[in-house]
C-alpha cells in the first residue's frame, strides 16, 4: 500500500457516516458496522486472522508467537475530519502489507471519543480488563450482534507484549516547528467536574442590580478566573467549555448555570493543585454573590508516561529530526500502558486542525511515518 492507498482509504472510511455531508460515526452505530466491513476486507487480503471482540473492536493477527500491537480507534466526534484515529488503523494494516519481521496484531479500536454515551475508551479498557459494564452501553453491544457476557475474552493475549499508536498531533506544535513526526513521552491527566451556581431567577427589567443573585453573572466570573490561573501555570490548560443557563430567557435573570471544567497537565500533582485552586475560586464568587455551589466530578485520569524511546531511534534511522510532545489529548495508548509498554508517533497537523472537516495530512509526513513505522518493526523484539 503507498502512501496515496492510505489516504484514499481514510477517505472511503469517512464516508461511512451517520450524518450525510459530514463525518460522523459512534460507537456500534450503523456507520460503525459500514466501517467495520471495509477495515476487515483490506485485513483479510493483508493475510491476517480477523474476528470482532465482544466490545466491538475489530482485530487482526499476522504470524504467530509474541505481538507487538498497532492500531487506533474508528469512531468520531461529531462533524470529524477524517484522519483523526483511522489513519493509524490504516497505517497499521499498510505495515502488515509489507510483511514486517516479527508477529503484529492490528487493532481498530470500536471507541475511544466517548461521544455516543459520555463514557470514553470503551474499546481499549476492555482490552486490559476494566470494562465500561453501563446498561445502555451492554444494551448497544446486544443490538449489534455481540454478546457482553464474552467481554472477558477481549482482554489482549499474553502475547501481546507491547502496543504502537500513530496519530495525527492535533494540535500547532509540529506545524509550527515544521517539523513532520514526534515521539510522544506522555499523555497527560485529565480532571473533569460538572460546577452549578444556583441563584434565583427574577426579571431583566424589574430587579433591581444590587438585589440580584445572577446565577451566569456568577458563572461568568468564575471562568475569567479559571482563564488567570490557567496562564500563568506553564503546560498547565483549563477550559470551561459548555454551559447550560436556566431559564435562557432574554429578559429573565439567570437562575441555575450549570458549567463543565476541563484540566489537563502532564505531571498529576500541577494538576490537581490547579483545580483545587479553581475549586476554590468557585466557592468564593458563590459567596460574594449570594449563590448555592455545587459540584459533581466526571473524570480523574492520571497522566501516563509512555516508551517514547524505541520511537525516537527509529525517528532516527528513518533520517528524520528527532522531536519529543506531550499529547494534550487522551489516547487509546493510555489505557494499553496499564498491561504492556505503550508508544505513540505523532505526525503533523496542517493548521493544528482537528476534530472539524478541516482535517488534513501532508503526503510527505505519512511517507515518513510508514517508514518510521518500518524502522521500528525491524528492530522491535518481545520482551
Amino acid at each position: 500500500m503507498d502512501v496515496q492507498e492510505v489516504i484514499r482509504r481514510c477517505r472511503l472510511v469517512a464516508a461511512c457516516t451517520e450524518e450525510p455531508g459530514y463525518i460522523t460515526r459512534t460507537f456500534l452505530s450503523p456507520a460503525m458496522e459500514d466501517a467495520h466491513r471495509l477495515v476487515r476486507g483490506w485485513m483479510d487480503a493483508a493475510g491476517m486472522r480477523v474476528w470482532m471482540d465482544a466490545a466491538g473492536n475489530l482485530r487482526g493477527v499476522y504470524g504467530d508467537g509474541p505481538r507487538l500491537m498497532i492500531g487506533s480507534h474508528l469512531d468520531s466526534v461529531p462533524r470529524a475530519g477524517a484522519y483523526d484515529g483511522v489513519l493509524g488503523v490504516i497505517l497499521a494494516i499498510a505495515l502488515v502489507e509489507r510483511r514486517p519481521p516479527c508477529s503484529v496484531e492490528v487493532v481498530a479500536f470500536s471507541e475511544e471519543e466517548g461521544v455516543r454515551f459520555g463514557v470514553p475508551f470503551i474499546g481499549s479498557r476492555a482490552m486490559v480488563g476494566n470494562p465500561v459494564m453501563e446498561e445502555p452501553v451492554l444494551q448497544a453491544i446486544r443490538d449489534f450482534g455481540l454478546d457482553p457476557g464474552q467481554l472477558a475474552g477481549a482482554i489482549i493475549s499474553a502475547d501481546v507484549r507491547g502496543y504502537l499508536e500513530f496519530h495525527i498531533e492535533q494540535g500547532p506544535v509540529l506545524d509550527a516547528a515544521a517539523l513532520p513526526l514526534a515521539a510522544v513521552n506522555a499523555i497527560v491527566g485529565q480532571s473533569r467536574e460538572r460546577v452549578r451556581f444556583l441563584g434565583k431567577a427574577g426579571h431583566a427589567g424589574a430587579t433591581p442590580m444590587n438585589m440580584r443573585r445572577d446565577a451566569l453573572a456568577g458563572a461568568a466570573e468564575w471562568i475569567g478566573l479559571v482563564e488567570r490561573e490557567a496562564a500563568v501555570i506553564p503546560e498547565l490548560v483549563a477550559t470551561v467549555g459548555k454551559i447550560d443557563v436556566s431559564p435562557g430567557a432574554a429578559n429573565v435573570i439567570a437562575g441555575e448555570v450549570s458549567a463543565t471544567l476541563d484540566v489537563r497537565h502532564a505531571c498529576d500533582d500541577v494538576r490537581l493543585r490547579a483545580l483545587g485552586c479553581m475549586q476554590e475560586a468557585a466557592r468564593q464568587v458563590a459567596a460574594h454573590r449570594g449563590l448555592t455551589l455545587e459540584s459533581e466530578p466526571l473524570l480523574n485520569e492520571a497522566a501516563v508516561a509512555l516508551d517514547c524511546v524505541p520511537v525516537e531511534r527509529a525517528i532516527a534511522a528513518a533520517g528524520h529530526p528527532v522531536y519529543r510532545l506531550v499529547s494534550g489529548a487522551g489516547h487509546d495508548a493510555m489505557i494499553l500502558a496499564r498491561r504492556v509498554p505503550a508508544s505513540m508517533l505523532f505526525l503533523r497537523s496542517p493548521g493544528g486542525i482537528s476534530h472539524h472537516p478541516g482535517e488534513t495530512v501532508l503526503v510527505e509526513d505519512v511517507e515518513a511515518a510508514l517508514a518510521v513505522g518500518a524502522r521500528f518493526l525491524e528492530a522491535w523484539r518481545a520482551e
